[in-house]
């Protein structure tokens, strides 16, 4: 839901700089790759040394070329299928960087290996939350659910939190629970998306293995080729 409304809004506010961007020959490609070095670079540097107000900075700033790079495509009418798979691949890589870095807080200086384990449920969660509607998509299946939290709904959560608790630094005292509350929250939400994704995922297949029997095709789904 969040997605839906937030994309759109941000769209139409960003489409004057894309145009700007495409004016003076930067390519789409370029700013998926350079906005994924820049959101991996504020969560590996800042997050493990605690600083999460700035590393919180440092990603919105470089978090937004996800919105840029396909707006662009779509104005110079370029759009193709490698480039949604380089958004969707390093998308993957952005979200694992921030969720790893959370983790390193945790294992080294924050000292609480309940969080760090919470952080890495948090990271390896979205990661197969994603997994789960691009596979049964690819085996033919609409996968009808976006279930309760979505990629978006991960990253506002956890980096709204994460920056308001940085400002503990700035003399802020108790604002730093904010963080731990919003990753059991994430972590809680993206299982439950898991299990309606995957609920899903089986009563489409049975329907459509039903409707293919009763067709006479007789046809199994491919549940030989998994993907890697």
């Amino acid at each position: 839901m969040l997605n839906k409304y937030a994309r759109a809004f941000f769209t139409r506010v960003l489409t004057p700089f894309a145009a700007f961007l495409l004016r003076r020959g930067v390519s789409p490609d370029a700013v998926t790759l350079i906005g994924t070095a820049g959101v991996v670079a504020g969560a590996l540097v800042f997050f493990p040394r605690g600083e999460f107000f700035w590393g919180t900075i440092v990603i919105t700033l470089f978090v937004f070329s996800d919105l840029v790079d396909g707006n662009m495509a779509r104005q110079a009418g370029i759009s193709s299928r490698w480039g949604a798979f380089l958004d969707s691949t390093l998308d993957r890589v952005a979200d694992g960087a921030i969720f790893g870095g959370f983790a390193l807080w945790y294992a080294g200086r924050g000292d609480d290996n309940v969080l760090c384990a919470v952080s890495i449920f948090c990271l390896a969660s979205g990661q197969v939350v994603s997994y789960t509607k691009a596979r049964g998509e690819s085996i033919g299946l609409p996968v009808a659910v976006n279930g309760l939290v979505e990629r978006a709904e991960r990253l506002v959560v956890s980096l709204v939190a994460a920056g308001l608790a940085g400002l503990h630094g700035f003399g802020v005292p108790g604002i730093q629970v904010l963080l731990p509350i919003a990753l059991w929250a994430v972590a809680v939400g993206s299982a439950v998306t898991l299990g309606q994704r995957v609920v899903t995922v089986r009563r489409e297949s049975a329907e459509a293995d039903a409707a293919g029997a009763s067709g006479g095709s007789g046809a199994s789904g491919p549940r030989g080729s998994e993907a890697t």
